[in-house]
């Protein structure tokens, strides 16, 4: 039972942090990134990581281990034994599921498993894992949400999916608004805006039926809902390892990170090994560019396994404001494209903007930008900012209050980029594997049915035939060692006949029309695949593009046939300067760890002989934290500012950053999100 009292100690210490971490609104003061600032690290290259680590500051929740779970310590040591305790054996806690991700797809899993645990009889042990300091505090979307398979997920439940909005509000205090009106307007330059009739949009773009919700705060009630049922959650530990079984290679599980080493590498006073957490399957649930997830999609060439593309990525960056009664129009939903990433017909600059009116007065807004454009100096936080003073947005946020900012990246590949979704020991779910459909503007309900799906064919697996309840974890308390690491290829099955695999083949191609033909051709191909094909268009577009095969990272094309962007001052009531909003996300990081933003040994070089003498220090302009500057041309890395949006690790000049994760519960502490 060491575990149980090192988990206890663990939360102990962090207690006195959490009134802090988890206050609304509330935000430790990143470290400045401006003129006569001191670097929190100036980052010189690393190659293999010699050390694996990190436990949270906080957690508002956590399920207690259960009462005789029993811990080993036979977990071998690393590769190199010594006395030192970075290299000493981790104990182990075995289950029958590990979860690796506390979003929507990964609680939706846990939830659907423990349902059949009940209906069915055969108790399988399910964990969760969350690098956040609570449940939702690294979750930011939108959003405006498709309850459909929220409510199949519900109906299972005794309650029924009846009154879900209810519950949120009783268990969050957070309204699920309904969408009264739905507009789509071209911004442009000179304040001008055309609406376009809602009869010529793609039918995927309707929001009868949705709601406009915090995505965060649903979540938290996600995270209730699946304690309630016997899940634990551990919040505030991060998945820094994927462990691979010696014989087959299959997944085994992950190992957290360890906490209380210092900037040099040194263990500190308050050092503690990592956590080996085994599961019988795995799922990786972590969202878009999740470290894990990459890890496994690397190992086992599961792209090239399912001849998938290159997956894209936009960036999402978002505000919620306060506004006044008058400027308040209840479900009110608002997408635009044209001003300020288009100006013509022909711009290849891929992205638009979303306006929600959530009760009781919150407007949500945001700017999404394709992360494969190509001008270097394009500052897509400073393009959001100019887009709020265009007075078809303006109007919505004037008299208000900016109260909370964050940013994230999200897949934009689509159909086309999907990997192969299983291996030996586990599963992609959610945003890890791809299904967020950039037509529609959501991801929430894809990654929710692909969390039911594959607790479905993970219990089917585990629990079904003769035994199965003697070789449960949940019966025996730990994996049976002859047991070998079992691929369920029925999870990919059952998503290729579902309704989020219709939805992402309908328009498979619209994305590539975007980067081809840029807004205006992008449009009337979207519109040809809505009415017309309806996804039934024999081609496939990124087959036959070379641009296809390029990545983010190698999109942006050299500052020498550029000229710098001049963006206007903020002015502190309407428009922000970044590290004022950053205030806004509540960002923390303990101070004294190594940075988890690491340069590749093999690019050692790219960041001062490529990044910033050919392509002007991209890494300055698209980091929405100022995390990278480069003060008398030498990169700093100020690595306690991240809000873990990974956009690094996809827009860098030869992808040179290794995005490893920090200590648990470090990065945003989003609460409306």
């Amino acid at each position: 039972m060491l575990r149980c009292a090192n988990l206890a100690r663990r939360r102990a210490n962090v207690g006195g942090l959490s009134a802090a971490l988890l206050r609304p609104f509330a935000a430790a003061t990143p470290a400045p990134a401006a003129e006569g600032a001191v670097p929190s690290v100036v980052v010189a290259p690393v190659g293999r990581r010699s050390f694996r680590g990190g436990v949270a500051p906080a957690a508002s929740r956590r399920s207690p281990p259960r009462a005789g779970r029993p811990f080993s310590s036979d977990a071998g040591p690393d590769d190199d034994e010594d006395d030192s305790p970075l290299h000493q054996p981790r104990e182990a806690m075995h289950y029958d599921v590990v979860i690796v991700g506390g979003g929507p797809a990964g609680l939706a899993a846990s939830i659907r498993l423990k349902q059949l645990c009940s209906s069915r009889g055969v108790d399988l042990s399910v964990c969760v894992l969350e690098k956040g300091s609570e449940v939702g505090a690294h979750v930011l979307s939108g959003n405006v949400f498709d309850p459909k398979a929220l409510e199949e997920l519900l109906s299972h439940s005794e309650g029924g999916s009846d009154g879900w909005t209810d519950a949120l509000q009783e268990s969050q205090g957070s309204h699920a608004t309904p969408v009264t009106e739905d507009a789509f307007l071209v911004l442009t330059e000179a304040g001008g805006s055309y609406r376009i009739p809602n009869f010529l949009l793609p039918s995927q773009l309707h929001n009868e039926g949705n709601y406009v919700i915090s995505l965060s705060k649903l979540t938290r009630y996600l995270g209730e809902m699946a304690e309630g049922l016997g899940v634990e959650i551990y919040p505030g530990f991060a998945a820094d390892e994927v462990l691979y079984a010696d014989g087959n290679g299959g997944v085994r599980g992950v190992a957290t990170k360890d906490v209380g080493i210092g900037k040099d590498g040194a263990p500190k006073d308050t050092f503690e090994r990592g956590v080996e957490l085994l599961g019988r399957q795995t799922l990786f649930a972590e969202g878009a560019r999740g470290s894990c997830s990459e890890s496994v999609m690397k190992k086992f060439d599961l792209r090239k396994e399912a001849g998938a593309d290159v997956q894209h990525f936009g960036l999402g960056i978002k505000e919620v404001w306060e506004v006044p009664e008058e400027n308040f129009q209840k479900g009110f939903v608002q997408h635009t494209l044209g001003f300020p990433l288009q100006s013509s017909v022909t711009d290849k600059v891929y992205g638009g903007s979303f306006l929600y009116h959530q009760e009781p007065n919150l407007v949500l807004c945001g700017l999404v930008v394709g992360l494969d454009y190509e001008n270097p100096y394009l500052n897509p936080y400073q393009e959001f900012q100019r887009w709020k003073t265009h007075p078809a947005i303006k109007s919505h946020l004037e008299g208000g209050t900016c109260i909370q900012y964050g940013a994230r990246v999200l897949n934009e590949g689509g159909y086309h980029s999907l990997p192969k979704l299983t291996f030996p020991g586990g599963m992609l779910l959610g945003c890890s594997a791809g299904f967020l459909n950039a037509v529609k503007i959501k991801g929430s309900h894809s990654a929710i049915k692909s969390g039911i799906v594959a607790a479905e064919s993970v219990y089917e697996s585990l629990a079904g035939g003769e035994g199965a309840e003697e070789k449960a974890v949940a019966t025996t308390g730990e994996i049976d060692a002859g047991e070998s690491q079992t691929e369920v290829a029925e999870y990919a099955d059952n998503m290729e006949k579902n309704w989020v695999y219709d939805e992402l083949r309908e328009v498979r191609n619209c994305h590539e029309a975007f980067s081809r033909w840029g807004v205006g051709g992008g449009l009337l191909y979207t519109g040809i695949a809505a009415h017309v094909t309806k996804g039934r268009e024999p081609w496939r577009l990124p087959g036959v593009s070379s641009e296809a095969a390029k990545t983010d990272s190698k999109a942006t094309k050299p500052a020498e046939g550029f000229q710098p962007i001049e963006y206007p001052a903020p002015d502190g009531i309407l428009t922000f300067d970044l590290l004022t909003n950053l205030q806004r996300s509540g960002t923390y990081h303990e101070d004294d760890q190594p940075s988890h933003l690491r340069i590749k040994a093999d690019v050692a070089d790219v960041p001062d002989k490529v990044s910033l003498q050919v392509y002007a220090a991209p890494e300055s302009r698209f980091c929405p934290a100022g995390v990278y500057e480069y003060p008398e041309g030498k990169l700093v890395i100020n690595a306690q500012n991240c809000i873990h949006c990974k956009c690094c690790s996809i827009k860098m000049p030869k992808e040179y950053i290794d995005w490893t994760v920090p200590e648990g519960g470090g990065g945003p502490q989003y609460q409306v999100m």
